[in-house]
Formats: structure tokens, C-alpha cells, sequence
């Protein structure tokens, strides 16, 4: 919990200044999240901070009593309410809280308490002062939605999440005048509703990769192909000729609703239906090497695409929204250029024997369990989290000035971990003071060394010297992103805090920071700290 789960939530609250949490369907420790006193109140809203209030996830508190948590709607609507959670989102808290109060197992002041947080935002938002249709929110008017600043910035979104894998002998970007015929294969290339993904509105326009990519090749073939279902022989054909028939093929494969979506857990990493089968015929009488592009919400073992050298280029694009198809059209042609990072890791087919129940992040090298996420996963990945390539190369370079040692300057003496040398210090016990003054920067000079200019995002990694004993490989520490010219450089600084950015969570929640050399990494450049005492 303190090494992973928790610290996205406390940085939307801290950091971010988030006003609502919502508690989930999950358990901690067997204490669903909506009835966790500890949780909701001692951690979210008293010592993260929390200004605002706690909804549940829709039928969480009803599942509280439908699980056998509590023995009685009555007992789930008091666990929920004394725990600090404000807001339910059904009708459950609504229906029995009365009975509850009137059984004398919740209070009045429980209930103010919950109205106190809910209504006190809205107060702050102005939602009371007067007329809501005469405030600054009631004037926005529908055509607003899809207005010119809005489709620019959805553009601008699908562009920033393409993710370039491969791009064998740099096969990309197409020359334009050069591609006379294009063949486009793949169910994906002409389905709009699989670009927005699930939980999404009516998209301002419709357009597909499909339709966008005929407006650069006037010659554009498509043969659909097949998803899920097994391909009979007449759509393998019509593949086959067509691949032989064109300049240059594109396959747009991937996933969909009827593989992911809420409600619906994927049960294998691999591409669905006859989708293997047809790229490599594909791939296999195309007259050059193939463009395989990516629709999918999560990760895809296509090992078989990444080390067959008749597939040239890999694009992965996410669910890219209403805009994605000219983001992807843009660049495949070379009107963009990809910056991408996979926010995941890629993990092969095998990794579908992890039971999903199993939350554990750090490997167990005694049962055989691979442990979970960049920081811990022991494995191969098909790609890594942070992994994406571009039509540009950038260089790292630590300035010269940056810190080389951080003395702690305490007199606290440090502990050590369970059969190991390792030195450490509490970070509870070292305090806020010190903690400030160990504060310090990093920077780091960008250089675009290629001949196209290019948005790159600069993802700055801590690793410590070993991973025995629970610790990282790495983890991400900071990121941001540049625009650079080509040939133009920059320098990115990072502030840092070594009880932040430097520590590391025990098997028994404690935050330390370790004694000896830390380092810090951007690609493949390495700055190494040493923390002193």
C-alpha cells in the first residue's frame, strides 16, 4: 500500500489538490475501502489532507451487505458513513440510513458530517449564489463542446499517446509521393467507435484511420479481414492479393469492447482471432515490409511482430478518441512526429498464469512469482513501461554541477535490513526539517540529434545499486516534456527530494532512505549520489 498503491492518490491530493476520492469494490486487508476508518478518515482526509469529499464507486456500499460484510443494509450504511465516506453513488445510503439512525447504530452527526463535506464544495463552486444559469458554468453553451480550440486540443492528445515500437531500416515516415497505392487491412481500420474506447460521449466528428489515410493516397484498397472469429479462405485470399497488388500495406489490428472494457476481464495477452495469422500473410507477399498499427487499451504479446523483419514498423495508439485517425494518418506520413511512452509494461502470454488476484508488486523468488510492474517484474517484457521510440535521436547529459553527495547530518542511527548490510534511515524519524534540506536539483541537457523537430518527453529514473531485498530495479521519479528543433538543445531541471524521490517502502510499510549510492537515470546516462551520514 505505501509503495505503490498509495502514493498516485496522496499526490492528486497533495500535489494536485483534488477534492474527491472515491473508495472501491476492493478489500484492504479484508476491509472493503468505503467501511475503512483508517483509510478514508486517518489517511485521505487527515493526514494527506483531503479538502473535500469521499464518493463510493456506483453499488459499492450495496455489495458492503451483498458480500456479508455487514449483517444488514442497516450496518453497511453505518460502516460506510462512520468510516468518512460522504456520498454514495445509489440510492442504498438513501434508503436505509433513517432505520440505521432510528436503531441507534448511526447518528445525526454522522450524517452531518457526510452533508457538511458534500455541500461545502459545492458552496466553493458558487453553486448557491443565486441562479446557476446566470453564473460562469451556466452560460457554456453545447456548440462550445466541439469548438474549434476543443477539436485542436483533442488532435493534440491523440498525437502526444502514439507510441512508436519499431521502425526497422526507418521504414517511417511513408514519402508521400512515393506511396502511389496503399493497402489497408484490418477490422480496426474502419470502425470509429474503436478509437474513443469505453466510458465516452458522442465524438464531434467521425472520421476512422481508414478514411483519414485516403486523403494522402488517393489509391487506398481495404480489406477488412477478420477480429475475433476465425478467417475462412476467401478473406485470406483477399488479403494475399491485395498485399501483392499495392506499394505498401498497413494492418490495423488490436482489440476492442468484445475483449476489454468494464465487466469484462481479457483472459489472454494475445492478439484475438485469425489477427496473427493475417498479418503474417500479409507481411509475407507484401512487396516491402508492413506497418502494423495498435488499437488496444492494454498490453498485446506480439512478440511474433516484433522479431519478424517483414514487419517493419509497430504503432501503437491507445484508444486515440475522435481525432485518431488524422493523429495516426499524420503520423504515419511524417506530419508528426511521435513522442510516445507506454505508460504500462508489456508482459508476454505467460504472464497470464500470475493469478489476477495476486496483488503482490515484488517478485517471490521461492514460489516462482514474477512480481508485478517495471519496478519489480523480474521477467522479459515484450516492452517495457516508458518505452517509445521516435523519427529523431535525443542524448542525455548530467550537468557538471549536479549534486554528487547528500549528507544527512543526524545524529539518528540508521537501521539495518534483515539479513543484509544494508544501512537505512526512517524517513518518519528524520522529519519534515530535515527532509526539506536534503532538497536539491538535477540538470539535465536534451540534444534533438536528429534531423526533425520532435516533442519528447525527458522521464528522469532513480535505481539503487542492488535490487536484493524489495528494492525497485528503478522507478520514475519525474518527467517533462521538451519541444526541440533538430540539432537544438535544452536543459530540463528537476527538483528533488531524496526522502521523496530516493526512498523506498519495507515489507512493513516503513519509508526509508538508504545509505550508499543511489542513481539517478535518463535513457541510458546514469548520475550517481551518494547519501551520507
Amino acid at each position: 500500500m505505501e509503495d505503490t498503491y498509495q502514493p498516485p492518490f496522496k499526490s492528486c491530493v497533495q500535489e494536485g489538490r483534488g477534492t474527491c476520492i472515491m473508495c472501491s469494490y476492493n478489500r484492504v486487508n479484508g476491509v472493503p475501502t468505503c467501511a475503512d476508518f483508517n483509510l478514508l478518515t486517518l489517511q485521505a482526509r487527515n493526514a494527506w489532507g483531503l479538502d473535500g469529499y469521499i464518493a463510493s464507486d456506483c453499488g459499492a456500499v450495496d455489495l458492503i451487505y451483498g458480500n456479508g460484510y455487514a449483517k444488514s443494509p442497516e450496518e453497511a450504511v453505518a460502516h460506510v458513513l462512520k468510516s468518512g465516506m460522504d456520498l454514495d453513488c445509489s440510492d442504498f445510503v438513501q434508503k436505509h440510513a433513517g432505520s440505521a439512525v432510528r436503531r441507534g447504530i448511526l447518528s445525526q452527526g454522522d450524517i452531518d458530517r457526510a452533508l457538511f463535506n458534500a455541500l461545502a464544495l459545492r458552496m466553493r463552486l458558487g453553486l448557491f449564489n443565486g441562479n446557476p444559469r446566470k453564473l460562469p458554468a451556466g452560460n457554456i453553451r453545447p456548440s462550445q463542446v466541439c469548438s474549434k480550440q476543443h477539436l485542436g486540443l483533442a488532435l493534440e492528445a491523440a498525437q502526444a499517446g502514439i507510441v512508436l515500437l519499431k521502425n526497422a531500416a526507418n521504414l517511417l515516415p511513408l514519402a508521400r509521393p512515393k506511396v502511389t497505392s496503399l493497402g489497408v487491412i484490418g477490422p480496426n481500420a474502419d470502425a470509429g467507435y474503436v478509437l474513443i474506447g469505453n466510458y465516452n460521449g458522442p465524438p464531434c466528428t467521425a472520421s476512422t484511420p481508414l478514411g483519414e489515410l485516403k486523403n494522402y493516397v488517393a489509391d487506398t484498397r481495404f480489406v477488412r479481414g477478420c477480429n475475433s472469429a476465425a478467417c475462412d479462405n476467401a478473406t485470406i485470399n483477399a488479403v494475399v492479393v491485395l498485399a501483392r497488388s499495392v506499394d505498401q500495406v498497413v494492418l490495423f489490428m488490436g482489440l476492442d469492447q468484445d475483449q476489454e472494457r468494464e465487466g469484462l476481464d481479457r483472459v489472454d495477452l494475445v492478439l484475438p482471432g485469425s489477427q496473427q495469422h493475417i498479418i503474417t500473410k500479409a507481411a509475407k507477399y507484401a512487396k516491402r515490409p508492413v506497418i502494423l498499427v495498435l488499437l488496444t487499451g492494454g498490453p498485446v504479446d506480439i512478440t511474433f511482430a516484433k522479431n519478424d523483419p517483414r514487419i517493419g514498423a509497430i504503432v501503437w495508439a491507445g484508444y486515440p478518441g475522435e481525432a485518431g485517425g488524422l493523429a495516426i494518418a499524420q503520423v504515419l506520413f511524417g506530419e508528426h512526429n511521435p513522442g510516445g511512452k507506454l505508460p504500462v509494461t508489456w508482459y508476454p502470454q505467460e504472464f497470464t498464469r500470475v493469478p489476477m488476484t495476486d496483488m503482490r508488486m515484488r517478485a517471490d523468488p521461492a514460489t516462482g512469482y514474477p512480481g508485478r510492474s517495471y519496478r519489480f517484474y523480474t521477467g522479459k517484457p515484450i516492452y517495457e513501461f516508458g518505452y517509445g521510440i521516435s523519427y529523431t535521436s535525443y542524448s542525455y547529459e548530467f550537468e557538471a554541477e549536479a549534486a554528487t553527495s547528500i549528507y544527512l547530518n543526524t545524529s539518528l542511527a540508521p537501521r539495518t535490513t534483515a539479513n543484509s548490510h544494508i544501512l537505512s534511515y526512517d524517513i518518519a524519524s528524520l522529519g519534515s526539517d530535515t527532509c526539506g534540506n536534503l532538497k536539491f536539483s538535477a540538470t539535465v541537457g536534451v540534444k534533438n540529434q536528429g534531423s526533425m523537430a520532435g516533442r519528447h518527453p525527458v522521464l528522469l529514473f532513480s535505481r539503487w545499486s542492488s535490487s536484493e531485498h524489495g528494492r525497485p530495479m528503478k522507478q520514475l521519479v519525474d518527467f517533462q516534456s521538451v519541444h526541440l528543433e533538430a540539432g537544438e538543445s535544452t536543459k530540463v531541471v528537476f527538483p528533488l527530494s531524496p526522502c521523496e524521490h530516493l526512498s523506498r517502502a519495507m515489507d512493513d510499510g516503513t519509508r526509508v532512505l538508504d545509505k550508499g549510492s543511489h542513481y539517478l537515470v535518463v535513457g541510458q546516462t546514469e548520475h550517481e549520489i551518494r547519501v551520507i551520514s
